[in-house]
């Protein structure tokens, strides 16, 4: 069993890797591009952003409803024994702070 090509064969096999190696070159053109390698890095940047914007805006919500759980009833009304020290709380802070900006100004 004989091994050899005729030269329409080889000339066929060659012309085949050129147009398979000029796809490769073609690929790697445009994977190298500086528009797509800017491409690439916006969509890594606005993925790792809105992972990080999920991530915070998820522990925003968690930190909300136990803050809300403590000072409003599952029924929606609010707990007066926990909200009114927290306000004078608040009420007397805000006092402070003004008193203590008029003394230096004044």
């Amino acid at each position: 069993m004989s091994d050899a090509r005729t030269p329409a064969q080889i000339e066929a096999d060659i012309v085949r890797r050129r147009e398979q190696l000029a796809e490769t070159l073609d690929e790697i053109g445009v994977r190298v591009h500086p528009s797509t390698v800017i491409g690439d890095a916006k969509a890594k940047v606005a993925g790792t952003v809105d992972r990080t914007a999920g991530r915070a805006c998820a522990a925003v919500n968690r930190t909300v409803t136990g803050v809300r759980s403590r000072f409003v009833g599952e029924d929606g009304v609010p707990r007066l024994e926990r909200v009114i020290p927290v306000a004078l709380l608040v009420v007397g802070l805000v006092g402070l702070l003004a008193s203590s900006s008029r003394k230096s100004k004044g």
